[in-house]
C-alpha cells in the first residue's frame, strides 16, 4: 500500500468518526450546555457586555503586582492569540465552501451561546487557580476537575487530551495554513517553510509564558487591527451589495442552496464546527490562559474572556466572511479552491496579486501567534503532572516543533479532520466538569455584581462559596482588609 493510500484511509476513518460525534453527540451537548449557562446566568453575555468592555479597556495600562505577574489584558491577549488564527480566515472560507453562506449565521449563533460558556469556564479557572510565586498562577480544567470535583483520573485524561490537541494537532493546522499561503504567494516549498517555522517556534516556546505574553500583547492588536481595516475597505467598496449579502446569509441558514450536500444539517454542523474551532468556547483551552491573570475577583477575568468570544467570531470571523462573500470568488462544494487559497483569491480580486502576498504575511502572524499560544496550553497541563517536569517539558517542546514541521507538509483535509476529532473529545471532558461546577461561577458573578452595585472594586472572598475545597489562591484576607 502506498503512503498516499494509507493517509487517505486514515483521513476517511477520522472523517467517519467525526460525522458520528458531531451529528449525534457534540451538537446536543455543546448547544444544550450553552443554552443552560445563558439562562442560568441571566444572559450574562448581554447584560454584562458594557462591563466586559470597561474591564478590558481599564486594564490596558495596568501592571500587576509580582515580578513576573500576568495582567488581565495580557492573559486576554494570550488566549486571543490562540483563538485568532487560521480558523478565522481559512476555517471560515472552508465553512462557506462546504456549508454555503448560511454556515456564517450558525457561527454567529454558536458564538452568542458560547459566550456564556466562556464566562463560566474562565471564572472557574480563576477560582481554582494554583499560585506559583512571583505573582504567577497556573490553572484550567485539569486543576478544577482534580481539586474541586476530586476526580484525578478524569483530570489527567483532560491534561493529556489538551496537550495533544493544542500543542500538537492544532499547531499542525496553523503550520499547514502558513505553508500553503506562503507557497501560493511566494512559491516557497512547504518543507522549506516547515524548517523556518520550526526554528522560529522553538525560539519562542523555549522562552516560557512571560516571553509569550509579551509577544502576543504586541502582536495581537496589530494584526487584528490591520486585518479588520482590510475587511472594512472591502465592505465600503461593495457597500451596495451588503444588504443582499446579509439576506443571503439568513436565507441559506434555513434554506441552503442545492449545492450543499446534506442540506440544512450540513450548514448547521459546518457553522458550529468552524465556529467552535475558532472561538474555542467550551473546549477548556481558554481557562488555561484565564487562570494566569492576576486579578482581584474571578468574575473579572471570566467577563474579559467571555468578550473574547465576541471579538473572535462576531468581529474577526465576520470580516473573513464579508471578504469572501462580497468578492464572490467562492464556489459551494468546490474543494479545489478553499481555505486560505480562497481567502487569498478573494483579496487578489479586489487589490491585485500583491494582496495575496499581504494576506500570506498576515496569515503568518495570525497562525504563528496561535502556535505559541496553543503550545502554552500544553505547557500548563504538563506542569499539572508534578513539579519535576523539566525533562518531560523539554521533549514535549521538541514534539511541538516536530508537529510544526509535519503540519507544513501534511494534507489539508487530514489535519483539519484530526483537529475536529480531538476538539470533540476535549469538549466532552470539559463540559462535563463545568456543568457540575457552574453554580460556583454563578455565585461569583452575583458577588461581583453586588459589590459593583455598592460602588466597590470587587474583591473575592471564597467564603461566599458553600464549598471551598480545592481553592488555593484566594485566602479572603484582601477582602476583609478592604472591608475593615
Amino acid at each position: 500500500m502506498r503512503k498516499g493510500d494509507s493517509m487517505d484511509m486514515l483521513n476517511a476513518a477520522v472523517d467517519a468518526v467525526n460525522n458520528f460525534l458531531w451529528t449525534y453527540i457534540i451538537i446536543v451537548v455543546l448547544v444544550g450546555s450553552g443554552l443552560w449557562f445563558t439562562l442560568s446566568t441571566g444572559v450574562v453575555q448581554l447584560r454584562a457586555l458594557p462591563e466586559m468592555v470597561r474591564l478590558l479597556a481599564g486594564d490596558l495600562g495596568r501592571r500587576p503586582s509580582g515580578r513576573k505577574a500576568i495582567s488581565s489584558f495580557q492573559a486576554f491577549c494570550v488566549s486571543t492569540a490562540s483563538r485568532v488564527g487560521v480558523g478565522n480566515i481559512a476555517g471560515v472560507a472552508i465553512a462557506i465552501v462546504t456549508g454555503g453562506p448560511g454556515a456564517v449565521f450558525w457561527m454567529w449563533v454558536i458564538a452568542f451561546i458560547g459566550t456564556a460558556t466562556g464566562f463560566v469556564e474562565s471564572t472557574l479557572a480563576q477560582i481554582y487557580k494554583i499560585p506559583r510565586g512571583h505573582g504567577l498562577f497556573h490553572g484550567g480544567p485539569a486543576y478544577y476537575i482534580q481539586n474541586a470535583l476530586g476526580q484525578p483520573a478524569v483530570a489527567k485524561l483532560f491534561a493529556v487530551l489538551i496537550s495533544v490537541t493544542f500543542g500538537l494537532i492544532y499547531v499542525s493546522v496553523q503550520a499547514n495554513t502558513i505553508a500553503l499561503s506562503m507557497e501560493k504567494a511566494f512559491g516557497i516549498d512547504t518543507w522549506v517553510m516547515g524548517g523556518i517555522l520550526a526554528a522560529l517556534s522553538a525560539a519562542f516556546i523555549f522562552g516560557g509564558i512571560h516571553r509569550i505574553a509579551s509577544f502576543t500583547t504586541l502582536l495581537v492588536p496589530f494584526m487584528a487591527g490591520l486585518y479588520l481595516l482590510i475587511a472594512l475597505v472591502i465592505v465600503v467598496m461593495h457597500i451596495d451589495a451588503v444588504p443582499s449579502m446579509f439576506a443571503l446569509i439568513l436565507h441559506d441558514a434555513f434554506s441552503p442552496q442545492a449545492a450543499v450536500g446534506g442540506g440544512i444539517g450540513t450548514v448547521i454542523l459546518t457553522g458550529i464546527r468552524r465556529g467552535l474551532f475558532s472561538n474555542e468556547a467550551g473546549e477548556g483551552s481558554i481557562p488555561n490562559a484565564a487562570a494566569t491573570a492576576n486579578v482581584t475577583h474571578p468574575a473579572k477575568q471570566g467577563l474579559v474572556q467571555a468578550f473574547g468570544v465576541y471579538v473572535d467570531t462576531w468581529v474577526v470571523c465576520s470580516a473573513t466572511a464579508f471578504i469572501v462573500l462580497l468578492t464572490g470568488q467562492y464556489r459551494i462544494g468546490d474543494d479545489s479552491v478553499t481555505g486560505i487559497a480562497l481567502a487569498q483569491d478573494s483579496l487578489a480580486s479586489v487589490f491585485g496579486v500583491g494582496a495575496s502576498a499581504l494576506l500570506a504575511v498576515l496569515i503568518f502572524l495570525f497562525a504563528f501567534s496561535s502556535v505559541v499560544g496553543n503550545y502554552y496550553y500544553g505547557e500548563i497541563n504538563i506542569h499539572f503532572f508534578g513539579k519535576n517536569t523539566k525533562t518531560t517539558l523539554f521533549f514535549y517542546r521538541l514534539a511541538v516543533v516536530a508537529m510544526v514541521f509535519f503540519g507544513c507538509i501534511a494534507a489539508l483535509g487530514l489535519v483539519w479532520n484530526l483537529a475536529d476529532l480531538f476538539m470533540a473529545m476535549i469538549c466532552l471532558t470539559n463540559l462535563y466538569a463545568i456543568l457540575r461546577l457552574a453554580p460556583y461561577a454563578r455565585i461569583a458573578l452575583r458577588d461581583y455584581l453586588a459589590q459593583k452595585a455598592a460602588g466597590k472594586n470587587p474583591i473575592f472572598d471564597p467564603a461566599v462559596l458553600p464549598d471551598r475545597r480545592g481553592i488555593e489562591a484566594w485566602s479572603g484576607e484582601e477582602f476583609h482588609a478592604e472591608k475593615h
